[in-house]
């Protein structure tokens, strides 16, 4: 039984840390630079943000929405910059051939 309320207390203390990250967000930032008699050969920047739809929006970082891969509006849109794109392309094509 001992295992059991225990295994219900790191539950809940896992799900009460998990709703606090998530309302609030969190930053992980750190740095690797791998560098040969002084000179840098490799900089690495990792940077990870934990955080809600919600918040994060409230942060305002929204690079999701405008994400083909990941937003059909975004698909969409950058499928209608390739139409007019090759549209006028065509078009200019269409002008040199007719002289």
């Amino acid at each position: 039984m001992s295992d059991q309320m225990a295994h219900s207390i790191q539950t809940t203390n896992f799900a009460d840390i998990l709703e606090r990250v998530l309302d609030k967000g969190i930053v992980i930032a750190g740095d690797i630079k791998i560098s040969l008699a002084d000179v840098e050969l490799l900089n690495i920047k990792i940077r990870l943000l934990v955080a809600s739809v919600d918040k994060a929006m409230e942060m305002g970082i929204n690079w999701w929405q405008t994400d083909s891969y990941l937003s059909a509006e975004a698909r969409q849109a950058d499928l209608e910059k390739e139409n007019k794109a090759l549209k006028e392309r065509l078009e200019r094509l269409e002008v040199k051939i007719s002289k």
